[in-house]
């Protein structure tokens, strides 16, 4: 790919988007970045207003969507993406996956542009395996309340596939584990910065069920690095191969391992239980708050924990930042928050 590119990031104003807006015109590129605003945030973004290769477009993704002038890639992460949000917007969140998706995909095919999805490890639902490899198809109940987001993106990876074949469109499949840093919202209801917002304003840190299900949580910086990655490797397919629909229509992955057009899971596979989480956040905020246990949610995953070995063989990523030094950054983040707001 181009060493300078335009790229648009479908969802750039949101907790992941802005992260990838930041990182990529600080490599020089050219961003596009569309956001309806329904979880996004402007101020996640206000630092780029003015760049010279940076625009902000507010538009919801699953209208016409047309930009003008060339693009060389499409980073699709428009979408709501925490358990309160899709619950809140269950309509909106299956249309950006399906409608939303679909028109993403006609754009990139269109503008001849890389194409990249942001999947999710919810597409694994209540995994019966563990750790959750990519060949794993998922335990997902599609008529849940949070089967909304389940089953949008597992439809999105299904489109993605399909161009990818039949369209010859060169196309990227991210599966996002758990992710916290900086610029998540407050009030989002995941459970870092729950714990974090409550445990700094002395409030009970609200535990659902026993607290013993897992979560695997990865920072946002080094979660951005596998992104970026996994967009810029090279295709394992030549220009030929990339219009012989027979060829495309036939290929399930490399015939020799998996291949970059498969989905790769990013995430951090150090597996932490709930209560344990809550520990070290009570422990590194010096805070005194209780504990409180509430009823489960329903369909809410028992275990969550990435296999990144595809990720290691074919981007050579592994998460960088501990746990616990990720802790502290977004803890500093959520004081400021907390003061400036107080």
């Amino acid at each position: 790919m181009k060493t300078r590119m335009r790229i648009l990031i479908t969802g750039g104003a949101g907790f992941l988007g802005s992260h990838l807006c930041d990182r990529l015109v600080q490599s020089g590129h050219s961003v596009i970045c569309m956001d309806n605003l329904l979880t996004g945030r402007m101020e996640n973004i206000a630092h780029l207003l003015g760049h010279e290769r940076f625009a902000f477009l507010k538009y919801n993704v699953c209208d016409y969507l047309h930009v003008e002038g060339p693009l060389d890639a499409l980073l699709h992460f428009a979408s709501p993406a925490s358990p309160q949000d899709y619950l809140e917007f269950p309509i909106a969140t299956l249309k950006v996956g399906a409608l939303g998706t679909h028109k993403a995909l006609g754009l990139a095919r269109a503008k001849g542009a890389r194409f990249l999805l942001a999947s999710t490890s919810e597409v694994y639902g209540d995994p019966l395996v563990n750790p959750q490899a990519e060949s794993y198809w998922g335990n997902v109940n599609p008529i849940s309340p949070r089967g909304v987001y389940d089953e949008a993106k597992r439809f999105a990876e299904a489109m993605t596939m399909a161009y990818h074949r039949y369209h010859g469109i060169d196309t990227r499949i991210v599966r996002i584990f758990n992710t916290f840093g900086p610029r998540m919202r407050a009030n989002d209801g995941r459970v870092i910065s729950n714990f974090i917002v409550q445990a700094l304003e002395g409030k009970p840190l609200t535990v659902f069920g026993g607290g013993q299900q897992t979560r695997s949580f990865c920072y946002v910086d080094d979660l951005v690095q596998g992104i970026v990655a996994l967009l810029l490797a090279d295709s394992d397919r030549t220009m030929d191969q990339r219009t012989d629909r027979k060829f495309l229509l036939t290929q399930t992955g490399a015939s020799d391992g998996p291949s970059i057009h498969d989905p790769v899971n990013l995430g951090n596979p150090r597996e932490l239980t709930v209560l344990e989480i809550a520990g070290l956040v009570l422990d590194l905020t010096g805070s005194s708050s209780p504990i409180t246990h509430h009823p489960l949610p329903t369909d809410d995953p028992k275990v969550r924990r990435p296999d990144i070995g595809r990720a290691r063989t074919l981007l050579k990523w592994e998460p960088q930042v501990a746990l616990e030094d990720a802790l502290r950054r977004t803890i500093e983040y959520f004081r400021t928050v907390l003061h400036r707001e107080g």
